[in-house]
């Protein structure tokens, strides 16, 4: 019976010591606008900054491009930020080449809208 006192004693106090710390209150999340994408409007507004463009016009709007590389009738472009990559395909089409298709992607290959890699080109 003496053995079972130490014992009864240990379960008594430890069941004594709920009232000690108290758990944490967690802060409500802050709230955090949701991105709305482009509407259809901005995401063409954004792609005539490149469509049918000749050349001059691309490097004017964006620098100097990373590749300017010609292969018989057709030139490709391709303009590097931090964001993105947009490599535009010029053909002839009467006088001067221009834009008639254009390819976009994020810096690690990830696809990305071509409204915002030329917004955020344009931006540099």
């Amino acid at each position: 019976m003496w053995r079972l006192l130490p014992l009864s004693l240990l379960l008594a106090l430890a069941a004594c010591g709920e009232g000690g710390a108290r758990p944490a209150q967690i802060a409500p999340a802050p709230h955090v606008p949701v991105p709305q994408p482009p509407s259809p409007t901005a995401l063409a507004a954004g792609v005539a900054k490149v469509q049918d463009q000749t050349g001059p016009i691309l490097i004017a709007q964006f620098g100097k491009p990373r590749i300017d590389l010609t292969e018989g009738p057709a030139r490709k472009l391709q303009f590097a930020g931090p964001i993105c990559v947009l490599d535009a395909y010029l053909y002839a089409r009467g006088r001067d080449a221009t834009v008639t298709h254009i390819d976009t992607r994020q810096r690690d290959g990830r696809p990305i809208d071509q409204a915002s890699c030329i917004a955020a080109l344009s931006k540099r």
